[in-house]
């Protein structure tokens, strides 16, 4: 019925904020690794706003999904109220229902998988960094 307003409204929010975020970030300095003698090398990590960028692009598609999959059905119409369930005052519970129940839980995995997806980077992170940390400590070394 309108599950699908529960991801959607997460993604405005996120959306905001990474627009922010990466403005703050934009006045920011980059970020460098002193340790290079000869010349700074920019350590490979990758910006806390595309980061949630891939959270904003999860939960867009999957509500544009659940848009087209409503649509499909005829739970969503081109008309005023838009949403069948709206037009029917008793079956306004069951679309609140379903928003607070199946909406919830959807936005709720997906940000579960993002929160997955951030664990996997920051290991990725650090093993590049370590990398480039020993094959400094060989050169040192010869």
């Amino acid at each position: 019925m309108a599950c699908f307003l529960v991801p959607a409204a997460e993604a405005v929010v996120t959306t905001i904020a990474a627009k922010v975020i990466k403005t703050k970030e934009s006045r920011g300095e980059a970020v460098f690794d002193s340790t290079e003698q000869t010349a700074p090398e920019m350590v490979e990590k990758i910006p806390f706003s595309q980061k949630l960028g891939w959270l904003n692009r999860l939960l867009w598609g999957g509500s544009a999904l659940l848009l087209f999959e409503h649509v499909w059905h005829g739970e969503v119409v081109p008309w005023f109220p838009f949403l069948t369930a709206a037009a029917d005052p008793s079956e306004v519970t069951a679309m609140l229902h379903e928003m607070a129940t199946a909406g919830v839980m959807m936005t709720v995995l997906v940000t579960a998988v993002w929160v997955g997806m951030l664990a996997v980077s920051s290991v990725m992170e650090k093993r590049t960094i370590s990398e480039k940390q020993m094959k400094r400590c060989r050169r040192s070394v010869k």
